[in-house]
């Protein structure tokens, strides 16, 4: 038998469809189990002072290394010697452990490795949907048909805690359902890295599929809502002008809203974003698009109407600025749609579009960064003129330069 080591554990030799053990050659009990499927865990074989075999898993090889999980072997005995019984006590722990508690364990471990978004919107479905509907049942007990009960609570709309707070807020609904089950998956899969739980009963829910949304506004609707956009003097004029600069960028959301001055480079045609879905990015903008704003050093683009933060009430204010001119169904996300649809009219190929809209990296149609940059810029003038032209009530496609 070799001592345990980084090397012993990646060389074992596995038998397909078969349990495998290596045992440490130094210290007794303590080995390496191998799962039919591949699993490779770090275990302990011990007997208690009244003469009872156990054996319990000390975690996952990746999760711990060989020297880590030999000290936790070391420590473990020494409890073992003095009359404990770990292996037993854990099972007792993990029995009482609920979804909550195991909720705030994954959040615990990945707030770190989340982005700011998306901190917001997984906490949100864990403490509006998850834990007020399944919380307090046994995190090791937990059936399918308690997740699917889970779902179809949230598919109904019936949120069973109101969220609080500025931002991050979920509601019911089949999205919101889909996205729950999606969050108690990790939460699922996370319990079962730490030997808390033996399945992820989530991955059998049938979700309801999200949908693409693929509205975007007609020449004819941008003229409408430009006429109320000139003309809605109670509205507030960080909302007016946000809702102008998400149509001539193709900007989400909150990357416009949490501009500051600095990020702002109108002399060079772009924006340096500090933070995205994808990560740090130099998004080319039409200089029309700079057209009004203030723009000094920390100073938020678009501020907002109370305290020191940037605005915050877009979506209501779209609401009400599209209900004025007769236009249903938009969102923010809309007016992203609706620069890429002008984009796509005035003839540019999905590489260019995707490169204006900052798309990942990794998708295949994002491997913009080979497009020359002084041709993003052109797109991005061109692409913000034509809409610019359409808000003012002039034909988008006789714009200099719209031709192909």
């Amino acid at each position: 038998m070799p001592k345990i080591t980084k090397t012993a554990v990646d060389g074992m030799e596995v038998l397909p469809g078969q349990e495998t053990y290596l045992w440490d050659s130094a210290l007794a009990g303590f080995g390496v189990r191998v799962t039919k499927s591949g699993s490779k865990s770090y275990v302990l074989k011990y007997r208690t002072r009244t003469g009872l075999s156990r054996k319990m898993v000390l975690g996952r090889v990746g999760t711990l290394t060989a020297d880590e999980a030999r000290r936790q072997a070391i420590k473990t005995l020494g409890e073992i010697a003095t009359g404990g019984d770990p292996s037993a006590d854990r099972k007792a722990e993990r029995q009482r452990m609920t979804v909550a508690e195991l909720a705030d364990l994954y959040v615990e471990a990945m707030q770190d490795r989340w982005k700011t978004n998306t901190y917001k919107t997984n906490t949100s479905q864990i403490e509006t949907h998850i834990k007020p509907l399944i919380g307090k049942l046994p995190a090791p007990d937990l059936s399918y048909a308690d997740v699917e009960r889970m779902r179809r609570t949230i598919a109904r709309g019936r949120t069973a805690n109101k969220p609080r707070g500025r931002g991050g807020a979920t509601v019911g609904g089949k999205g919101a359902a889909t996205r729950s089950v999606v969050v108690l998956g990790g939460i699922l899969n996370h319990g079962m890295r730490l030997d808390l739980v033996s399945r992820n009963v989530a991955e059998k829910v049938i979700k309801d599929p999200i949908g693409k949304r693929t509205r975007f506004l007609s020449f004819a609707e941008l003229t409408r809502l430009g006429e109320v956009l000139g003309d809605s003097p109670g509205e507030p004029w960080a909302g007016l002008q946000a809702i102008r600069f998400l149509l001539l960028t193709g900007f989400r959301r909150n990357e416009a809203l949490r501009l500051r001055g600095n990020d702002c480079h109108p002399e060079q045609g772009y924006i340096a974003l500090p933070d995205t879905k994808t990560g740090a990015q130099l998004r080319s903008v039409g200089a029309i698009a700079f057209e009004g704003l203030t723009l000094h050093n920390e100073i938020w683009v678009f501020p907002g109407c109370r305290g020191e933060g940037h605005f915050v009430g877009l979506p209501k204010c779209l609401g009400r600025v599209c209900a004025e001119a007769g236009i249903p169904g938009i969102s923010a996300h809309t007016l992203r749609h609706t620069f890429a649809a002008t984009a796509a009219t005035l003839g540019y190929s999905e590489l260019t579009i995707a490169g204006l809209l900052g798309h990942s990296a990794g998708s295949v149609t994002a491997r913009y960064a080979h497009v020359a940059d002084i041709a993003l810029k052109s797109a991005a003038n061109r692409t913000a003129n034509a809409v610019a032209a359409a808000l003012e009530g002039r034909d988008p496609m006789t714009i200099e330069g719209s031709q192909q």
